[in-house]
């Protein structure tokens, strides 16, 4: 579950390593953020998103980054999210390497839309939180949709782990947006769905996977995929050619007048 591209330690460490990275920038760039706004003093709210306000469309890429109510002095809120982020995103980052990153930017653009359009309080929502919830649905859907071993396994993982985050969906919580949580989650499902068909190496060829062979499994059609791009004279002769080699399986020959050729 742990190999990356072969069995070489070397690799999977090396891919381990790598992982950490963006989580690793992403995460130093809310803080970065957070010190700034302390030491400038600016008000958190104006670069959040409230809906439907024209103004506020910068919040779609600005609001994951600011954290804390009044003027950064709300630590609370930064750490809160900063753990889960990080993980969350160096897993999607390890396991999903063919999809991650636009997974993860998908994620983060339509979470902020979608609270754009649908939010109901005229409120300002600020924090990363709702990337954090999409996140946590695009790998949990994962092990719906992919139906692959180590996607299954990860996904009850991160299901027991973090289970307790499932109230922050609910209305009416005061000083939560609770509707970056739920659209986020809805974005993580939208991502996941998406590029379900888009498997890992190892989701393809897991000799243990009991769904290996059910996901590989050529699918069969009443016609062939290229008939339509033939010509009528390509399928009349090929037509010909498969009643000929019939014919010769039956032991029958056609009279000498149907056959092409001289009289």
């Amino acid at each position: 579950m742990l190999d990356s591209e072969s069995d070489s330690l070397d690799l999977t460490r090396r891919h381990f390593l790598d992982s950490l990275r963006f989580p690793a920038v992403l995460v130093a760039v809310l803080w970065i953020v957070h010190l700034y706004q302390i030491y400038i003093g600016f008000e958190p709210g104006e670069y959040g998103i409230v809906s439907r306000r024209f103004w506020s469309l910068r919040g779609i890429l600005t609001a994951p980054l600011v954290h804390g109510r009044h003027f950064g002095d709300d630590w609370s809120h930064l750490l809160s999210n900063t753990f889960p982020l990080f993980i969350l995103t160096a897993l999607t980052m390890y396991f999903y390497r063919r999809v991650a990153w636009r997974a993860f930017w998908m994620i983060y653009l339509l979470t902020g839309a979608l609270v754009w359009l649908v939010a109901l309080r005229p409120v300002s929502h600020i924090g990363a939180s709702g990337v954090v919830y999409g996140l946590l649905s695009f790998i949990f859907w994962n092990g719906v949709f992919r139906r692959s071993l180590r996607s299954i396994i990860l996904s009850v993982i991160v299901t027991l782990v973090y289970s307790g985050m499932v109230a922050g969906i609910l209305p009416d919580q005061e000083g939560i947006s609770w509707e970056s949580h739920l659209l986020g989650s809805v974005a993580g499902i939208f991502a996941s769905f998406w590029y379900k068909s888009e498997l890992e190496d190892e989701e393809i060829h897991d000799e243990k996977d009991p769904f290996a062979d059910e996901r590989n499994v050529e699918k069969q059609y009443f016609l062939a995929g290229n008939t339509f791009e033939k010509t009528k004279v390509q399928r009349a002769l090929e037509a010909e050619e498969e009643a000929r080699r019939a014919a010769a399986r039956d032991g029958f020959y056609p009279p000498f007048w149907t056959q092409s050729g001289t009289w």
